[in-house]
């Protein structure tokens, strides 16, 4: 019997504080090996070519998580055209299965856990290449959906002493300033000019960008660049001149993202990645960022921290009698 849950279930059941903490256990078991984590596959719908016509993409993303033991798969895609039509932009849905006997166990909306765990992917990224830190300061491209959990997730772990966001609709960065006026415990500061953002401990881009904006003169010693979109936001240039790079996954994020142009034309490999955000979690290797360094951190996602979330999710609405049942068996 498979439990079902809509969004608004799944929104009384975990808050972002949770998902931080789930998605440092389950990078930790990346680290420790007893993650299981296959590279996104991709539905192209007219993201990247003439046809289909959908201007979409959706991603299939199998994993099984053993802190919870629950394998599972997100079916989660982007609508560039939505937004416009008053349409979500991301459209997910988890299904788990329990691993001993293949029983379907629940299938949820994925949207909400996708938002937030890519805001906390950053918040944990965070804490291991800043041990030391309590609160940061942090450049942001983007005041959209994903501008704020970005900021939820950091405000979770640190004191934020300064905020610069920018984005191409200044109306949008206004609303962002005002939104997040509660989380953010120094001054928000929106810029009217993108390299005004690029400023901070942390610099994070969340955008639809295709052109490679962000300038190599803009990744300042000293900071943590994070390339959050699933296109090129950032010129190869700026990307070549890091000193470290962390990803959370070397396969998927050679393959896609920021550094999928590069691996193509052999200019950045395996041997140029410096850690898994799962080597940092499990102790086995140590990134810290200092006054003189630039750090490329790229968690691009996987399916295992929204299988993990999902599961969690699971175990409450089955201890609250939350959701509705369904057997697809019969």
């Amino acid at each position: 019997m498979a439990r079902l849950l809509s969004q608004s279930d799944v929104e009384k059941l975990i808050s972002m504080k949770d998902i931080v903490e789930i998605l440092d256990k389950t990078y930790r078991g990346m680290g420790e090996g007893t993650v299981v984590n296959p590279a996104k596959g991709t539905l192209d719908l007219g993201e990247s070519g003439p046809y289909p016509p959908y201007h979409a993409d959706i991603n299939s993303m199998p994993a099984y998580v053993g802190w919870v033991d629950t394998a599972g798969i997100k079916w989660a895609g982007g609508w560039m055209d939505n937004p416009a039509r008053g349409l979500p932009y991301v459209s997910a849905i988890i299904v788990l299965v329990n691993p001993r006997n293949g029983i379907f166990t629940g299938v949820m909306d994925g949207t909400l856990i996708t938002n937030l765990r890519t805001g906390a992917q950053t918040a944990v990224a965070l804490k291991y290449l800043f041990p030391e830190r309590k609160s940061l300061s942090v450049g942001l491209f983007g005041a959209g959906v994903q501008g704020r959990t970005q900021t939820r997730a950091i405000a979770e772990l640190f004191g934020i002493d300064e905020l610069r966001v920018y984005d191409i609709f200044p109306e949008a960065a206004a609303q962002f300033a005002a939104d997040m006026e509660s989380v953010v415990t120094g001054k928000i500061t929106v810029c009217t000019a993108p390299e005004q953002a690029a400023e901070g401990d942390a610099v994070i881009t969340v955008t639809h960008a295709k052109d490679g904006f962000f300038r190599k003169e803009w990744f300042a010693p000293g900071s943590v660049l994070f390339p959050m979109g699933s296109y090129k936001e950032c010129r190869d240039e700026t990307l070549l001149s890091a000193d470290a790079i962390v990803v959370d996954h070397v396969a998927q994020c050679l393959h896609r993202g920021a550094l999928k142009d590069l691996a193509e034309a052999g200019r950045i490999g395996e041997k140029d990645i410096t850690a898994t955000l799962g080597e940092l979690a499990a102790g086995k290797k140590t990134v810290t960022a200092s006054s003189g360094s630039r750090i490329l951190c790229i968690p691009i996602g996987t399916g295992a921290m929204d299988v993990a979330a999902a599961a969690v999710v699971l175990q409450r609405a089955e201890e609250q009698g939350i959701g509705g049942t369904f057997d697809f068996a019969v």
